[in-house]
């Protein structure tokens, strides 16, 4: 038996692509080697419904990780559209419900931060550079393996407790963005341009979000990686 808390990590959804002309998951291995390295075991979690208290009950912690699909139209402060909601967040909207009700250890890494918001009310630029007047090109400056701006780190907060520093240097890879941040919300971290990178939520024992890939930075003393060994260490708590 394992000493390792079990990290259960959303897996992502394909329609079709090079692996499959059919449905498929897949995920970049880089999160499960961020969570090996920081002392979990890492597990993936694929969408069934039936299955999803079972995978929450044997899980000591979850990762809500990044992807490129849509979020339905009332996430982007728009009237609902009677379009059904995309595969993967039909599924990861009542599962991050529910680990937040369970209070589960939770990091939410991009889509993810965005999908914990929105659970607890937050709505979204659908797109930030046609909306809004960026002075930072949040999609494609850099590859991910690459930090490409910095963000402040407001102090006091748990993420700022966990990187131990006012500002860091990070990755980015997405278009979309936090919009209206209700209270209960904490929002933890911001780009230059005010965009914001970090939330957290105070009345949980652990749940974090950023809107970039600390994945891809697996040195151990790297602010990034610091994310999961402190959801580890959060998860081992509630083994």
């Amino acid at each position: 038996m394992s000493d390792r808390p079990l990290i259960g990590i959303l897996l992502d959804y394909e329609t079709e692509g090079s692996f499959s002309k059919r449905p498929h998951y897949a995920l970049r291995t880089a999160y499960f080697d961020a969570v090996w390295k920081a002392g979990g075991l890492p597990v993936g979690l694929p969408y069934l419904e039936a299955a999803r208290s079972d995978y929450l009950d044997a899980v000591a912690g979850l990762i809500v990780p990044g992807g490129f699909y849509p979020f339905p139209a009332v996430v982007y402060g728009r009237p609902d559209d009677g379009i059904a909601a995309h595969p993967r967040y039909a599924f990861e909207r009542t599962l991050m419900n529910d680990a937040l009700r369970r209070d589960l250890p939770t990091l939410g890494i991009c889509a993810g931060m965005q999908v914990m918001a929105a659970a607890r009310g937050a709505t979204m630029w659908a797109d930030i550079k046609s909306e809004l007047d960026c002075a930072v090109d949040h999609l494609n400056e850099k590859p991910a393996e690459q930090t490409a701006h910095t963000v402040h780190i407001t102090p006091g907060t748990r993420l700022h407790q966990i990187t131990g520093s006012n500002e860091i240097a990070v990755n980015t890879a997405h278009n979309e963005a936090l919009r209206d941040v209700p209270d209960g919300i904490t929002i933890s971290a911001r780009a230059p341009d005010g965009i914001v990178e970090g939330i957290e939520l105070p009345d949980r024992r652990f749940a974090l979000g950023v809107q970039w890939h600390p994945e891809f930075f697996l040195d151990e003393e790297d602010p990034n990686f610091k994310l999961f060994t402190h959801l580890i260490c959060a998860a081992g708590q509630s083994a």
